[in-house]
């Protein structure tokens, strides 16, 4: 039986790497009836590969961190990093202002955040304590309202001063602790309860968080998770 084949479709791969080595080029030939799940072919073509040896480590750097309102504090090496649980309760924040509409991240958004992340000691203590997402959701909205149906969120949507003033908090909290290691959602969440006319605030405050409990909390401020789920 005849064999059919698409064009070929060229592909060039490069990296920045500047020790040059042996250099072969390839194309990628899709037979027709890879159409239907076969197979590929990879032969050579005349085409540029720039696939380079390098001969030494390389060493990749990550900074884990959110934004501040102190951009001095931001490249500084001292500044402490946040902790896994921390970035992505921050961008839960961010997705809860977008599914209720609202032009901006809250503190409110950031109460939610810790909340759908779920399995910080923070979220675990205002579970323990009755407070969750549905509450504070429904919580938010009768509080602020709701935002225009045919409102468009920002991807990103911008944080409101007082969210600002928690992230700031928690950083400068962390480094007067002098402890070493992370910023857990710990001091995320009593950051939110630091502003006292935030909403954030307002919506624990309703569910019975008060500065006892915040005390309770300060107890394990570099605890970012227990073994035990509630």
């Amino acid at each position: 039986m005849a064999t059919h084949r698409i064009s070929s479709l060229p592909i060039a791969i490069s990296t920045s790497l500047s020790l040059p080595s042996k250099r072969r080029d390839y194309r990628l030939a899709l037979p027709f009836n890879s159409l239907y799940g076969t197979r590929l072919l990879l032969k050579p073509s005349n085409l540029s590969c720039f696939v380079t040896k390098h001969h030494s480590s390389t060493t990749a750097t990550v900074s884990l961190s959110l934004p501040t309102a102190k951009p001095e504090r931001a490249t500084s090496e001292k500044s402490p990093v946040w902790s896994a649980r921390s970035i992505k309760s921050f961008a839960m924040a961010e997705l809860e202002a977008r599914k209720l509409k609202y032009p901006n991240t809250g503190t409110e958004a950031l109460l939610m955040g810790i909340l759908v992340e779920g399995t910080s000691h923070a979220a675990k203590f205002l579970r323990a304590n009755g407070i969750t997402l549905f509450k504070v959701r429904e919580e938010t909205v009768n509080l602020l309202g709701k935002s225009d149906m045919y409102f468009f969120s920002p991807e990103h949507p911008p944080l409101t001063e007082q969210a600002q003033k928690v992230l700031d908090w928690a950083v400068d909290e962390k480094l007067k602790s002098g402890e070493s290691g992370e910023i857990t959602t710990s001091y995320l969440l009593l950051g939110i309860w630091s502003e006292k006319e935030s909403a954030g605030h307002k919506i624990l405050a309703t569910f019975g968080f008060n500065d006892e409990k915040a005390k309770e909390l300060a107890k394990f401020l570099n605890d970012d998770i227990v073994l035990n789920y509630k």
